[in-house]
């Protein structure tokens, strides 16, 4: 089963089996207060060169997330979307819960784009899942729903069972379904990546789906975090992570994939990671 997404003479695929690829996250203004603040002025230049330096580093797939404060969802994203694909060719991931935001950016948007994200709650379920079968796009779906973030893998797997038959009562298949295991903080509980990794591993076994996440989360309140995100992410590929969600520009972090991919069995005679080095 592969996942697939496109932009402008790119095809990006993932899944169970195939290489990492990244879902590069840098374009979100939360906790980067110029970000912010261009967008609130309705500025597109740090995001112009965040599209750039993330597709020189190696980012595969492009989040954009303009939630800023007082800032219009509905007018911005499609101006970002726009923007972001004057700088990269690169298939972009619409970051927003807005359902009139994500249908203004995928009109703009003439490629099969990602949207991030959808969980268990009722209210998302019907505002979102239609538009990503409506548009024909593939979707991240989170392992929560309105009562939060589950404590248990049998919980989360539960509701990604609910959000499943939900999603195909509308036509969407099994390969448009990404599925977010959630990566909480390890520093407050000590069990946190563990649950992330056989969440993400039950659902490999038990749907064969691609697996996504916000990596970076496990090491927030620790020292060295890109060390703690490196191995998280080098775990994670060893038990079916397909596309973190993380930042492609962690010193190191290309490389540990390539090896962790090649290591994993889905990098066969570790072509990619020769390949690599050979640049």
């Amino acid at each position: 089963m592969e996942t697939i997404v496109t932009g402008k003479d790119t095809e990006v695929k993932f899944g169970q089996g195939l290489p990492t690829v990244i879902i590069a996250e840098r374009i979100n203004p939360t906790g980067r207060k110029k970000l912010a603040e261009e967008l609130q002025d309705g500025k597109l230049d740090i995001l112009r060169e965040d599209a750039r330096k993330q597709t020189e580093a190696g980012g595969n797939i492009i989040d954009i997330n303009v939630g800023a404060v007082s800032v219009d969802e509905v007018e911005m994203l499609p101006r970002a979307v726009e923007a972001v694909m004057e700088e990269t060719n690169q298939p972009v991931c619409l970051d927003s819960a807005n359902p009139e935001a994500l249908k203004a950016a995928l009109k703009v948007y003439p490629y099969k784009a990602l949207i991030n994200s959808v969980n268990g709650e009722e209210k998302l379920m019907k505002n979102l899942l239609p538009i990503a079968a409506e548009t024909g796009s593939a979707i991240i779906c989170l392992t929560m729903d309105e009562e939060g973030i589950p404590e248990s893998v049998e919980k989360r797997l539960e509701i990604a069972e609910k959000i499943i038959k939900r999603a195909e009562s509308l036509g969407i298949g099994l390969e448009d379904l990404v599925f977010d295991a959630l990566v909480m903080t390890n520093a407050t509980n000590s069990e946190y990546a563990r649950i992330t990794i056989e969440t993400q591993r039950r659902l490999v076994k038990e749907y064969g789906v691609s697996i996504t996440g916000g990596y970076s989360n496990i090491s927030y309140g620790m020292p060295n975090r890109n060390l703690l995100n490196i191995q998280f992410i080098s775990m994670g590929i060893m038990n079916g992570l397909a596309a973190p969600i993380t930042d492609p520009l962690i010193p190191g972090l290309i490389q540990a994939m390539k090896a962790a991919d090649f290591l994993a069995g889905r990098d066969p005679y570790g072509m990619n990671y020769l390949s690599f080095y050979r640049k």
